[in-house]
Order: C-alpha cells, then sequence, then structure tokens
C-alpha cells in the first residue's frame, strides 16, 4: 500500500498536468462532437464507447507514467511483439468494416479493434531504443542500413495491408525520429533524391487505380466530384455553410443527414462536423488545442536529458502532427482522402486508447526527464 501511495505522490507531484489537461479538454470536445455527427442514428452508443475509451485512456496513462522509463528499454522485445502480431493476423482473419476496403480490422467479438494502431505506440518504444544503443555511431552504414530495416518493416507491413494513410504516417515517424537522433542530412538527401526518381514507378506499377484517382483529384477538385472526390466535396459544402460562428450544435444541415450529407462526419471528416455546426471559431479551437499538445511534447524532448526519452516524444509528436496534417488537409481538399483520423476528435475507442498510450509515454519521459528522479519511497 505504502508503494502504491509514493507512486501517486509521484504522480501529483512530477507529472505534466498542463499536458494531461490539454488533452483531457480535446478529447472531451471530441466527444461532443462525435455525439453531434452520430446523432442522426439514434443511438449513444459511438460517443458512450469514445467516453469510456477516453476515461480508460487517461488512466492508462497515468499508470504508464509511473512505470521506470529503463523498463520500456529493457523489454523492448514484448513491445514487438505486442505490436507485430495482431498486425500480422489481420492477414489471416482480419475484416473490413463498412465504409473500408483493407482489412486492417480484428473482430473481437464484443468489439472491434484496429492493431495498427496498437503498433505506433509499440514502434515508438522499439525504435527509440535502437536509436538510443547506436546513436554514437548512426552515421556510420553498417549500423544506419538495419536502423533503416527497423523503420521500413512498419511501413512496408502497412502497407501491404492496404492502409496506406497510416503507412504515410509511420514514415513520417521515422523520418522525425531518424532526424531527432542525429543522421546526416547527406543521407536524407540521398533518400529524397532515390524517392524522386522512383516515384512514376511507385505512382504506374505499385499505386492501385483508387491511390491514383485520389492524386489527381488533389489537383483537380472537381474532376470525380460523383466518384472519389464526393465526400471533399460535400465535406466543402459543410464547411461553407458553417460560416463564422456555425449553424449551432446539433443543427449542421449536412452533418445532422449522416452519410447522406457527408460520409464519414463523425471519423475522418470530425473537422468538417465541427465547422458546419461551430463555424471557423469552432475549428480554430480545435487547431488552438492540437498545437498546444504538440508543442508541449516538444517542450518535453527539448528538457530530457536521456536520449530514449528524447526519442520518443518525436515519434509522438510525428505521429500527431502526420495526422493532424493530413486529415484537416483532407477534409480541406488540399490532401487526397487516404483513411486518416483527428487525434482526439475522431470517433474510434481503439485509435483514442492507443493515443493516449502514447501521452503516456511522454509524461513517463517528464516525469522520468532527468538523469535521475527521486521518488517519496526512496
Amino acid at each position: 500500500m505504502r508503494g502504491l501511495m509514493a507512486r501517486i505522490a509521484d504522480f501529483v507531484r512530477e507529472s505534466d498536468k498542463i499536458l494531461l489537461l490539454l488533452c483531457f479538454f480535446a478529447s472531451s470536445y471530441g466527444c461532443l462532437a462525435v455525439f453531434s455527427a452520430t446523432n442522426y442514428m439514434g443511438s449513444p452508443r459511438a460517443v458512450i464507447v469514445q467516453a469510456l475509451c477516453m476515461l480508460l485512456g487517461i488512466f492508462a496513462a497515468c499508470v504508464i507514467s509511473t512505470i521506470d522509463l529503463e523498463q520500456f528499454s529493457r523489454y523492448w522485445f514484448l513491445a514487438a511483439a505486442i505490436g507485430l502480431i495482431p498486425v500480422i493476423l489481420t492477414f489471416f482473419i482480419g475484416f473490413a468494416p463498412e465504409g473500408t476496403d483493407d482489412k486492417a480490422w480484428l473482430n473481437l467479438g464484443f468489439t472491434t479493434f484496429q492493431p495498427s494502431e496498437l503498433m505506433k505506440i509499440c514502434f515508438v518504444v522499439t525504435f527509440s531504443t535502437h536509436l538510443a544503443k547506436v546513436k554514437k555511431d548512426i552515421n556510420k552504414i553498417k549500423v544506419l542500413l538495419p536502423v533503416c530495416a527497423h523503420g521500413a518493416l512498419p511501413v512496408l507491413l502497412i502497407f501491404v495491408q492496404g492502409d496506406a494513410g497510416t503507412a504515410l504516417v509511420f514514415a513520417v515517424m521515422v523520418v522525425c525520429m531518424l532526424m531527432a537522433a542525429g543522421v546526416s542530412w547527406k543521407y536524407f538527401l540521398t533518400a529524397i533524391s532515390a524517392a524522386v526518381v522512383v516515384s512514376p514507378i511507385a505512382y504506374f506499377f505499385i499505386l492501385n487505380d483508387d491511390h491514383r484517382k485520389r492524386i489527381v483529384n488533389m489537383f483537380d477538385i472537381d474532376a470525380d466530384i460523383q466518384g472519389v472526390g464526393w465526400q471533399q466535396y460535400r465535406g466543402r459544402l459543410a464547411l461553407a455553410n458553417g460560416g463564422f460562428t456555425g449553424q449551432g450544435y446539433l443543427n449542421g444541415t449536412l452533418t445532422q443527414m449522416g452519410k447522406a450529407g457527408v460520409p464519414e462526419g463523425h471519423n475522418d471528416f470530425i473537422f468538417v462536423t465541427i465547422g458546419e455546426e461551430l463555424g471557423f471559431l469552432g475549428c480554430i479551437v480545435v487547431l488552438i488545442l492540437l498545437i498546444a499538445i504538440i508543442l508541449r511534447i516538444l517542450r518535453i524532448a527539448h528538457i530530457c536529458t536521456k536520449d530514449e526519452g528524447k526519442y520518443i516524444c518525436i515519434g509522438v509528436f510525428a505521429m500527431l502532427l502526420a495526422q493532424m496534417v493530413i486529415n484537416i488537409g483532407m477534409c480541406t481538399s488540399i490532401t487526397p482522402v487516404i483513411g486518416i483520423t483527428l487525434p482526439f476528435f475522431s470517433a474510434g475507442g481503439t485509435s483514442l486508447l492507443c493515443l493516449f498510450l502514447g501521452i503516456g509515454l511522454v509524461l513517463n519521459v517528464y516525469m522520468h526527464r532527468n538523469s535521475r528522479t527521486l521518488y517519496l519511497r526512496d
């Protein structure tokens, strides 16, 4: 009992309560948006799941933050197994929920589960551990190649699974973490040059017809309004309806029509729902909350004296930044629709719960940011 009370006291004294509060406000705002976007269904199930996963996620984040940071490095192989095995299972027993075209989910009977969300968090742990161990020699080819292979594994695995959007998020995480580890700009320049050379091959022979149509639609938003451009077209109408102050909570013309209004208005296009009902002001609040969370995580990375902790923060930062930019880009017709959720706001218990696991890792880094942390029990 004394040990438990000491850990609680450690958390109250040492944790970053500002970051936790920002995440709580963002996810609470998300619950309100999900309730409105699913109001047409006549069932509160979606928002109940969202709220329960938010509370469970906050609890899990608090628990994770009190664990000795070195334990994550020591048992990195467990994180690897927890992240990889469920994803591999989707190739055999995965299924595609209504509205999706890739079998990236597992049916647990009482609910569904998207393993790639958990894999993001596990990857942050394993890749941070790897980078911390080889930091001094990171720019030696014999060291960098295995590191790159480690980073490429989840990107390729998720892409083959059919989820190009999540694969892109993984790629951003890998690049940001490599930059934080001090990989020479010469390697990045070489990689960019190689990507430019092979991009035509990737476009014509690796991407499928749907991917190519979405890319074309990005440059010509009216190219296929009745096809791949339909969702973004309806999203633009909804945002225009919202104006500066919105049409009012639960009163969005297209939002309250459900799928007939804006498809996935509770999930990938939750930003559109907020824009129509709460207007430009509602969208600004979303951006302020997300940017504040991201900057807070960067601050923790900056003050952390441990390499692994710094890389963990950069990994979670990159994940949030990539999802935010891509999702809002999708909703405003700047980027193609590739099935990326808006962190803390989009409906999805798996996504929200795993997101809080990542926040728990950042809180852990903050609590163990110095070379030695004093505990009351010591």
